[in-house]
């Protein structure tokens, strides 16, 4: 998916909008745009960011039963 910044934006406020996290994913997003390095924190407004897509395993939580 390709996403054009709006003015303001840092690519970890877009991976957490985009995805609901930015733990990790922003590392994955700036290997997809290596481009984006170059630049300072904040995005300069209208640029086209590829976001690919990241598949999150659901992790497993252990639980204690308390009672019988």
């Amino acid at each position: 998916m390709q996403y054009r910044t709006v003015q303001g934006q840092t690519l970890d406020l877009i991976c957490y909008q985009h995805y609901g996290t930015s733990h990790l994913t922003t590392e994955i997003v700036m290997e997809a745009n290596p481009e984006l390095s170059a630049n300072g924190p904040i995005i300069a407004e209208n640029t086209l960011i590829e976001l690919p897509a990241i598949t999150t395993p659901t992790p497993k939580i252990n639980t204690l039963q308390l009672w019988d």
